[in-house]
């Protein structure tokens, strides 16, 4: 475990207490294909269970509850509250180590720039937290003043963080805020030493402004995984050159370049409408013991395991179909959230 500092933001590869899932309903965007998502929740909760405890925000606690693997259901934390929608990452806690106490930063989500509504996402945390769902030394801040998406940014926990310009300069966010501002507020808030600012890649069909966590990841202090486009036909080409160029151009705070893992391009996939959706091996999610991977059903889904074992040589990479996911442009990144050691 990393030694506590007086105040830092733990990395996804942190110890866990659990993980987050807000299930999907019927009355979310998922109505059509809800069978089919619940499948798709039901296989990452039970790998998630098998390693930790997982919180589950649902409609339905019962109904949810006979549907995961009953001998792992003393790992389960259910939580009856209403949802707009499943995307943890986005609306759930971030979590910031204060003389080695969690607290939990509950930002403002705003539907990616008020493009949804989230209304209900937004009271989740306070509630779970009046609730008791957390330990009781767990501390709560309100920082709703400040709209701010758990996938719009990754941290080594040593003080640098990695975003995109795309995502937090958005209009729709913090407009009211130049880069410079938002960076010294997250300097402030977070007490970094230094943020990674990507100007380039995107995916085609994210409604996220190009989340980092769709583009590139730490896998640890000194290692970065990002997708690369190998195909000049492709239309992220030469969005995903330029920003493989600024990978390669970034220093760690000691000075040195970055390891760097490169994850294929997931094959194209498109909806009944024609429309390309955000496929992406880069929304992976690190927990205890393990990385649960994104698989499409293709054959890169094997070349893009291997190509990420190689940053976690001492945790066993599993790959979760999740085809349906980015149905609604999002993967398995987007709807978990890792709650550190000490929240649960």
């Amino acid at each position: 475990m990393l030694s506590p500092e007086s105040k830092f933001l733990p990395p996804e590869w942190y110890p866990q207490s659990g993980v987050m899932l807000t299930w999907p309903h019927a009355k979310s965007d998922w109505s059509d294909l809800l069978d089919e998502v619940e499948y798709c929740f039901v296989q990452l909760a039970n790998e998630i269970l098998k390693e930790e405890k997982l919180i589950v925000v649902c409609a339905d606690p019962e109904d949810v509850t006979l549907k995961i693997d009953q001998s792992l259901t003393g790992n389960l934390i259910m939580v009856q509250l209403g949802s707009n929608d499943t995307w943890a990452r986005d609306h759930g806690p971030i979590t910031m180590m204060v003389d080695g106490t969690p607290e939990l930063y509950d930002f403002q989500f705003n539907g990616w720039g008020l493009k949804f509504p989230a209304w209900l996402d937004n009271q989740i945390n306070d509630q779970m937290f009046k609730a008791g769902i957390f330990a009781k030394n767990v501390r709560y801040t309100n920082c709703m003043n400040f709209v701010f998406e758990g996938g719009s940014f990754e941290t080594d926990g040593l003080g640098t963080m990695l975003t995109t310009e795309a995502c937090l300069l958005s209009k729709n966010r913090n407009q009211t805020m130049s880069k410079q501002q938002i960076e010294s507020y997250l300097i402030e808030t977070f007490d970094l030493q230094h943020i990674l600012w990507l100007s380039a890649g995107y995916l085609a069909g994210d409604d996220t402004d190009s989340h980092v966590d769709t583009l590139a990841r730490f896998c640890h202090e000194k290692c970065i995984a990002y997708v690369k486009c190998s195909d000049p036909l492709d239309e992220h080409y030469l969005q995903l050159k330029q920003m493989e160029k600024e990978i390669k151009a970034f220093k760690t705070l000691d000075g040195n370049p970055y390891e760097l893992i490169e994850l294929p391009m997931a094959d194209y996939v498109e909806d009944d409408a024609g429309v390309r959706l955000p496929a992406t091996y880069a929304n992976f999610l690190i927990i205890n013991n393990k990385v649960l991977m994104p698989f499409y059903s293709t054959a890169k889904d094997e070349i893009a395991r291997r190509s990420l074992q190689k940053a976690f040589p001492d945790r066993e990479v599993v790959g979760i179909e999740c085809s349906t996911l980015i149905k609604q442009h999002g993967s398995l990144h987007c709807v978990t959230m890792q709650l550190p050691f000490g929240v649960i």
